[in-house]
């Protein structure tokens, strides 16, 4: 019985891996992934295809991830805006009252 995974297979799956880690990189990720994928499905098809299913999860919740992320970082920028703004009217009614 052959082994369905060498070392040389591991540290390609690392190199997607890796790839897989910045969300502009996900296309050349996936067709690192996609290779390797077919070296696998000539020994061991299930383990391919099950692989495959858990990259397609993973590319999504890297995606998720990092909409997420804008999101907050959005929601970040708003909120300091904000407080920015209410100290500025906070001044403005302060010369107001001074000015009356």
């Amino acid at each position: 019985m052959t082994q369905p995974f060498t070392v040389d297979m591991l540290t390609h799956l690392q190199d997607c891996l890796a790839l897989a880690g910045d969300i502009t990189r996900h296309p050349e990720a996936n067709q690192a992934f996609l290779n390797l994928q077919e070296q696998l499905a000539a020994e061991q098809p299930i383990a391919a295809e099950l692989l495959g299913l858990l990259w397609k999860d993973l590319l999504s919740a890297r995606r998720s991830a990092s909409f997420w992320e804008q999101i907050s970082d959005i929601e970040r920028q708003m909120t300091e805006q904000m407080a920015a703004n209410h100290v500025q009217l906070q001044q403005n009614y302060l010369r107001l009252v001074q000015e009356q």
